[in-house]
Parts: structure tokens; C-alpha cells; sequence
């Protein structure tokens, strides 16, 4: 689904368990450290600081019910945006594992990150930010499930379900 909204598509994790997925893997610069160093990693590039790509959409792996449709539009979004960080705002709060990043914030989101801050909502405060409201994303998510995300074996289960019973 990724490829038909963005050129690259990159998973941040060791390319001995992701590998065959057809992508490229980074390792996780801090790896067990939570989601921010993953990010930070991602915006880092290929673990060489180089990182040509001004935007990057941050896609956490377990929201099971995005779509290409709302993915463009958030890319189309922040492309617009001069912020440093787009991401949507929903009724959990901010979703910053669905959000577009600039490569240019990688600097100072690890700079928060060393000297402790492990929240990505906390790293984001560091950052100029635009957030996009349910104006923005409702219509995309008729079902109400657009961030929804998996957490336990249970919700796995349930995403399953949800997504077999609209394919038949």
C-alpha cells in the first residue's frame, strides 16, 4: 500500500526479520528505546545522517486500517507545510505514528532524546507542528477506525475479522 503513495518505503528493524518483505531495513539506532529512535533513525537515513528525502511519512506497523487515500492526502499535506512535523490530531490525541516528518528535524529530536525524552508527543513539542483535525481525516474514516491500532493478540484477532468480513 505504500509504494502507490511514496517513490521509497523503508522499514526501521533488522533486515534479518524484515528482509524478505522486498524493502529496505534500517537497524533501529536504539533499538528497545521506543518509537522516537526508530523515527530519529528514519529520518537519519541509512545510518549515515545522509537523508535526501525532505518529507518521510512515519507509519507505525501496527494501524491496520489506513488507507492509500488519507496517506496521500497527508503527504499532499505536509509537501504544502512548513511546519516540521504534520500529523493528524484525533480523538486519542496526536497520532505521530501516522504523520510526515521533515528530515530536517532529525537534529533536534535527537538532541531531546539524549537528554531523555523517550515520548514522541514530547519530542514533537520541540518542533513546529501542524496538525490536522478530523476536518482533515474524517472523511477517509466512514468506519471510525482510521488510527485504530493493535496492541494484543485480541486486537490482531479482531482486525482480521474486520478486514476478512469487508473482502467477502
Amino acid at each position: 500500500m505504500l509504494k502507490g503513495v511514496t517513490p521509497w518505503v523503508t522499514i526501521v528493524g533488522s533486515r534479518e526479520k524484515y528482509g524478505n518483505w522486498g524493502v529496505d531495513c534500517i537497524p533501529d539506532r536504539w533499538a528497545g528505546e521506543g518509537p522516537l529512535g526508530g523515527i530519529i533513525t528514519a529520518l537519519r537515513g541509512a545510518g549515515d545522517g545522509n537523508n535526501d528525502r525532505e518529507w518521510n511519512l512515519i507509519i507505525g506497523c501496527d494501524m491496520p486500517f489506513l488507507t492509500r487515500e488519507w496517506l496521500a492526502y497527508l503527504v499532499q499535506q505536509a509537501q504544502a507545510s512548513v511546519a516540521e512535523v504534520v500529523a493528524p490530531k484525533s480523538a486519542h490525541g496526536l497520532e505521530p505514528l501516522c504523520a510526515c516528518w521533515r528530515a530536517s528535524a532529525a537534529e533536534k529530536l535527537q538532541r531531546v532524546f539524549e537528554g531523555g525524552v523517550r515520548k514522541v508527543t514530547e519530542g514533537m513539542k520541540h518542533l513546529s507542528m501542524e496538525v490536522l483535525d478530523e476536518n482533515h481525516w474524517k472523511r477517509f474514516d466512514s468506519a471510525d477506525r482510521l488510527f485504530w491500532n493493535m496492541n494484543t493478540p485480541a486486537d490482531y484477532d479482531e482486525a482480521k475479522r474486520i478486514l476478512e468480513s469487508e473482502r467477502s
